[in-house]
């Protein structure tokens, strides 16, 4: 099974594609190098998974490094650009100045509009008739720059300089070995609904892979830090103040004559300790805290008007 998906070329956004070249060592092999840090050995594999959880879980993380694997990913410039920032792989291209540029460019299947909330993100599609006339210009536009690349080079001009007006839509290709602690780091960032969606489609197909080759590592990895929430000192004097405005909802619609003035009483209080600036009409840091928060206690409805953003601008009073 751990050969599986040696030398396969996985297809990734209808034209590009990845390809697991090599991989060495297994979970034995990390909870084996956990093991020499106190000169021990264990050949039976049975312990190594609670040992990796424990690595995993106080961020222990030099043992997962003994690990390593090599892909070949035939992608676009302007995903590759965001990929080489995970700066711990080692990277051999393809070079336009040696070779001629991969006659092929990527084009968009949707065109996403900007997130009004998120600078790097995006959020909805564009209409179905500005898309196809998106569309029809990108085409155009691929052929010209491509027209233009292809006579320089038939005029003898050099490829490192014939090849400056392609466009980041330009596939390239490139080995790419990276130990398994950079990797799952790679995951956590490029896995999370937040990345960007052409290297999420990439990033998806290796956390498959990883199920596959490091089945222990990866469900220590998801638990542990993927589906893992974490939350600042900020975010834990808002979760105190938030959870009684919780049970406060509750109390009052479920024993509408309790006495629930201590209640309010600590609510001001805990409020003293809200951020300023999480009381402003917009803020990044309290919405994304309340994200957080609805993972972990789903925000009741119908509560008596229950809403956590007026809530944590101090606006829940009767």
């Amino acid at each position: 099974m751990n050969n599986y998906y040696i030398g396969r070329k996985i297809p990734v956004n209808s034209q590009g594609w990845i390809m697991l070249c090599d991989v060495m060592g297994s979970d034995h092999d990390i909870a084996e190098a956990a093991r020499t840090s106190y000169g021990k050995s264990e050949k039976d594999t049975s312990k190594d998974e609670h040992l990796i959880r424990y690595l995993m879980r106080h961020g222990h993380t030099s043992p997962f490094e003994m690990a390593e694997l090599k892909f070949m990913v035939y992608v676009p410039m302007d995903v590759w650009r965001q990929w080489v920032r995970h700066r711990t792989a080692s990277i051999n291209e393809y070079s336009t100045r040696y070779s001629v540029a991969i006659d092929q460019m990527y084009e968009a299947t949707e065109w996403r509009l900007q997130d009004q909330n998120n600078k790097q993100g995006s959020d909805g599609l564009l209409s179905e008739e500005d898309a196809e006339m998106l569309s029809e210009k990108e085409e155009a536009f691929h052929k010209a720059a491509r027209e233009l690349y292809d006579e320089r080079i038939k005029m003898g001009v050099a490829r490192e300089q014939a090849r400056k007006d392609l466009p980041l839509s330009t596939f390239t290709q490139a080995y790419w070995k990276i130990d398994l602690k950079n990797l799952l780091n790679f995951l956590r960032l490029r896995c999370d609904k937040h990345a960007q969606k052409e290297i999420r489609a990439y990033a998806d197909i290796i956390f498959d892979m990883i199920k596959v080759l490091f089945p222990l590592t990866w469900r220590a990895f998801v638990e542990y830090q993927k589906e893992a929430i974490t939350f600042s000192l900020r975010d834990q004097m808002a979760a105190s103040y938030l959870l009684l405005n919780v049970i406060y909802a509750v109390l009052k619609t479920e024993l509408p004559d309790k006495d629930l003035s201590s209640h309010k009483t600590i609510m001001r209080r805990l409020f003293k300790f809200i951020p300023d600036e999480w009381k402003q009409e917009n803020c990044r840091e309290r919405d994304e805290f309340l994200e957080k928060a609805d993972r972990l206690i789903p925000f009741p409805e119908g509560y008596d008007g229950f809403d956590p953003v007026k809530i944590m601008r101090g606006q829940d009073e009767d």
